[in-house]
């Protein structure tokens, strides 16, 4: 642990995991700030650390106090626990070999191509989920939830297949007839792996992420698509 040499009547402890650890060559630093200070002011603080203050400005990180979510405006006390957050999803993993996202716009194939283009795989395999048969499907996401979920699969498909990168994104909203709702893009040093790894991953984020359809038949009537429990 490394303590910060402000001085201040409220100490707190901020944990750092992942990219944020391994930039700051440590897993927690301890702060000392003023009484009433927020996250907020923590991150300030924390901003003023050459080895950090490009990743807080350019990363986007969920931030929990006492690990519960917290958002900047939360007011610390004294011993309280600010733990960084990066995303498992919405962009790259630590090492770039990982990218999820969940969005209403349409899905970017080509991009999802470039991001696991790796000068190890011999093979690219991208897999497109279609709405078929009803002009309309409204997907529903529990987003946070869906995203960490998709990212864990993402990592546990990356290593029992040997794959080199993988990317997933999935559409929310409407997504109509012939237009893909996901994309799960891998890339190996085989083909073999490659296919394994993206219909693993398909079979399990169609299992185990909190996403929801509704099936629009075009003459007003509309049910949700019974899922897995």
């Amino acid at each position: 642990m490394s303590t910060e040499p402000a001085e201040g009547n409220l100490r707190v402890r901020v944990r750092m995991f992942a990219t944020f650890r391994e930039r700051a060559g440590c897993d927690s630093v301890e702060l000392a700030l003023a009484a009433g200070a927020t996250v907020a002011d923590a991150l300030e603080a924390l901003e003023a650390r050459k080895e950090l203050s490009d990743l807080l400005m350019r990363m986007p990180l969920r931030l929990a106090v006492n690990r519960n979510y917290a958002d900047r405006d939360t007011v610390l006390a004294p011993g309280d626990e600010l733990a960084l957050i990066p995303p498992v999803s919405g962009g790259e993993g630590p090492d770039g070999r990982i990218h999820v996202r969940i969005a209403a716009d349409p899905l970017p194939e080509a991009e999802l191509r470039r991001r696991v283009a790796d000068p190890q795989a011999g093979a690219i395999v991208i897999f497109h989920g279609v709405t078929r048969a009803v002009p309309r499907l409204d997907y529903e996401a529990f987003v946070e939830m869906a995203e960490e979920r998709i990212g864990e699969i993402a990592e546990q498909c990356l290593q029992r297949h040997g794959l080199c990168r993988i990317a997933v994104e999935h559409r929310v909203g409407a997504v109509t007839l012939g237009e893909p709702s996901v994309i799960v893009a891998v890339s190996a040093a085989h083909r073999d792996e490659a296919f394994a790894g993206a219909r693993a991953a398909i079979d399990l984020i169609k299992a185990d992420v909190p996403i929801w359809k509704r099936e629009h038949d075009g003459a007003g009537a509309q049910r949700w698509v019974a899922g897995h429990e």
